[in-house]
């Protein structure tokens, strides 16, 4: 039976606190004089982005890949998270031997501007004030978190980049980076995303975001200052959320209508069936990680992510006259971020003759798939790698020698 709680491990309360103060991992800080220019015209001074780095970083510097983490991810890749304790959250991929081969690649996850764990976010000390951020804080966009990041490829000294990848938000980020910086990206791998974020997603989101504010533990988002937790108003808009990860058949095949440690239903609310009580647990868990505020932050980014109209309503104008090559991926079962969706980047791609391949694979298991065991995911990676390794002039693996 899954243990389903609503108030949060001492330990592992007290552990996400600490990683939002001092992380686990690298960290850059930026001062005031070096300013992010933020998108809502706001620029933010002494932040800070917390990082992790894997493999070696080589002679001439050409062989760094940047990983884009996911809404509720954070910089903990390919390394045990410092908070749950649990594995990376993209070691399937991520490693050595693995598609992204730590063995020949440097690669760099960071925790996202707004994020929570060492990143500078609603969470973090506003230095103006002395107390938490909260509301605050400037709204964001994935301009904005990539601009972040451009911020800290050029501090780690590094002029361009091998490859840029990431799924989902991560997925959006790797769009972004592929128009804004089309000189420093030499190959892309945006999977499961979009170029625009739906109305329906939107409205998915803002049915999470006033499940969070309508938690009267939110406090107008003063619970930190406050010592409060709007524990159960982020835990249902997680379990929301999570339904939109899945497809039914993968719910179905799970779960299917089986009961949760018992014979007959109750004729009551507790969670009779097995997939409540999943729900209810993947909601539960994720507040022991993740910030409230952040959580409406991240969200907000996803929602106003439109590429085609920053470039004058015209997706292929983002990438015209980009030398970066393209491998698109996208799931049969993702109704999240639907094939259709990529076939528009896709088809924006061609427009401007751009070397791209596009993958589509096939899965029930829903948007979720990139996270999970999928060999010819991990196929379609390891072999674009490859490839664009070779024409990059990087050193081949012992297996390809």
């Amino acid at each position: 039976m899954v243990e389903v709680k609503d108030k949060p491990s001492v330990d592992t309360n007290g552990r996400r606190q600490e990683q939002m103060l001092t992380p686990d991992s690298l960290v850059m800080s930026y001062g005031e004089d070096e300013p992010l220019a933020l998108d809502c015209g706001v620029d933010l001074a002494q932040y800070s982005i917390a990082y992790q780095t894997y493999g070696t970083l080589n002679a001439d510097k050409s062989n760094a890949v940047i990983v884009c983490h996911a809404l509720t991810g954070d910089q903990h890749v390919a390394n045990v998270h410092p908070v749950t304790g649990k594995p990376g959250w993209w070691e399937t991929m991520v490693g050595p031997g693995k598609p992204i081969d730590t063995n020949r690649f440097f690669v760099i996850c960071a925790n996202h501007i707004g994020g929570c764990l060492g990143s500078t976010g609603p969470s973090s000390v506003n230095p103006g004030t002395g107390r938490a951020y909260g509301l605050d804080f400037p709204v964001i966009t994935i301009r904005d978190m990539v601009r972040a990041q451009a911020h800290l490829v050029d501090r780690l000294g590094i002029k361009d980049l091998f490859c840029v990848v990431g799924g989902s938000m991560g997925g959006m980020q790797v769009l972004e980076w592929a128009a804004t910086y089309k000189d420093r990206v030499f190959a892309a791998i945006p999977i499961a995303t979009a170029a625009r974020h739906s109305s329906q997603n939107i409205a998915f989101h803002e049915v999470g975001r006033q499940a969070v504010m309508a938690d009267p533990d939110w406090r107008g988002g003063r619970y930190i200052d406050e010592g409060t937790q709007p524990r159960k108003g982020l835990a249902v808009a997680r379990m929301a959320a999570h339904i939109t990860y899945l497809s039914d058949e993968a719910l179905h095949r799970k779960f299917g209508r089986n009961l949760q440690d018992r014979d007959r239903v109750t004729f009551g609310f507790d969670a009779d069936f097995q997939v409540e009580s999943y729900l209810r647990h993947q909601g539960y868990t994720f507040v022991d990680r993740f910030d409230a505020n952040s959580y409406l932050y991240m969200t907000r980014a996803m929602d106003y992510f439109d590429l085609a109209a920053d470039h004058g309503g015209d997706l292929a104008e983002a990438f015209k006259g980009t030398e970066t090559r393209f491998c698109c991926v996208s799931f049969t079962s993702d109704w999240l971020f639907p094939t259709e969706e990529m076939r528009t980047v896709v088809q924006a791609l061609n427009a401007v003759a751009a070397n791209v391949s596009f993958v589509e694979i096939e899965t029930d298991k829903g948007h979720d798939a990139f996270l999970l065991d999928e060999p010819e995911l991990f196929d379609a990676v390891s072999g674009f790698l490859s490839a664009a390794a070779q024409k990059r002039g990087l050193e081949p693996n012992d297996h390809e020698i």
